[in-house]
């Protein structure tokens, strides 16, 4: 079988799974992980033979993607702010989105230096891995309650050479010292149950719970928390910069204001949602 062939069988695979984009995208992902394949190199090979053994292993992640199996947890990778990170069952994957909330901060924080930055819920640590290679000088630490997840993020900041502190901590118990940050950044858990119905297999059946999910009772309570950890450590004029689900970004804009923060922004994602909010403690 040439590799035109396996492509032609591949896309009929995957076309009730994929749109169109996504699943040029997950191809090239495939063929770069079984071959070390670039776009070009999959285009000038199209009319080459393919070896039995590549055509299994190429058949056998088409069978794991149709049973719902991330590609970033089959090939163990995830790309993220220019950036490859070590991913796995466990860890949430990176997302599109949250690379806006990184540009957001860099975007206000570029000419500064020596800032304190916390990462709460840090996962991969791809926000504060991007962070500590972009901020010069900046002083990032990142928390997260996974020690599963966190043993990645150790060894993802150690591969791409990025200088975070990593403590496993629940951030409902866990306090920084009081004014000593000047940024706290977080991607909460924000998926609420009612949602669930609704979701991707591929996401909630593989990524991890701990990282998606809150309870119907309070949807907002890791923004609440993160509010008095804000409330509590940043130093006067500190901002937060959180992610979250747009059914409650209002909601939570306005628990903040109530709060007594200033400057309180909610800002628009790439796909045109309520996705990021900032705020500045001033007190």
């Amino acid at each position: 079988m040439t590799v035109r062939e396996e492509l032609i069988e591949v896309r009929k695979r995957l076309g009730g799974i994929f749109d169109r984009r996504e699943r040029e995208a997950v191809i090239l992902l495939i063929f770069s992980h079984v071959k070390g394949w670039s776009r070009v190199d999959l285009i000038i090979n199209e009319g080459k033979e393919l070896s039995d053994f590549a055509k299994q292993e190429i058949d056998g992640i088409v069978d794991r993607l149709i049973l719902g199996e991330p590609i970033q947890y089959i090939t163990g990778r995830a790309r993220f702010y220019g950036m490859d990170f070590n991913v796995g069952p466990g860890v949430l994957i990176p997302r599109p989105e949250t690379e806006e909330l990184v540009d957001w901060i860099v975007e206000d924080s570029k000419d500064r230096e020596d800032l304190a930055i916390l990462d709460i819920g840090s996962g991969s640590g791809c926000i504060a891995i991007a962070l500590a290679r972009t901020l010069p000088y900046s002083d990032v630490t990142a928390i997260d309650i996974s020690r599963d997840a966190l043993i990645q993020a150790v060894a993802n900041a150690s591969s791409l050479k990025a200088n975070v502190g990593f403590i496993t901590a629940d951030m409902y118990e866990w306090m920084p010292s009081p004014e000593s940050l000047d940024i706290i950044v977080s991607n909460p858990p924000y998926i609420a149950p009612d949602e669930v119905a609704d979701m991707e297999v591929r996401v909630k059946d593989f990524e991890p719970s701990v990282a998606l999910f809150v309870t119907s009772d309070d949807p907002i309570r890791p923004y609440k928390r993160i509010e008095e950890i804000g409330r509590r450590s940043l130093k006067p004029g500190g901002l937060v910069y959180m992610e979250l689900n747009p059914r409650f970004a209002d909601h939570v804009k306005a628990y903040y204001k109530a709060k007594g923060w200033n400057d309180v922004e909610v800002r628009i994602d790439s796909y045109g949602k309520k996705r990021f909010l900032k705020g500045r403690w001033s007190f």
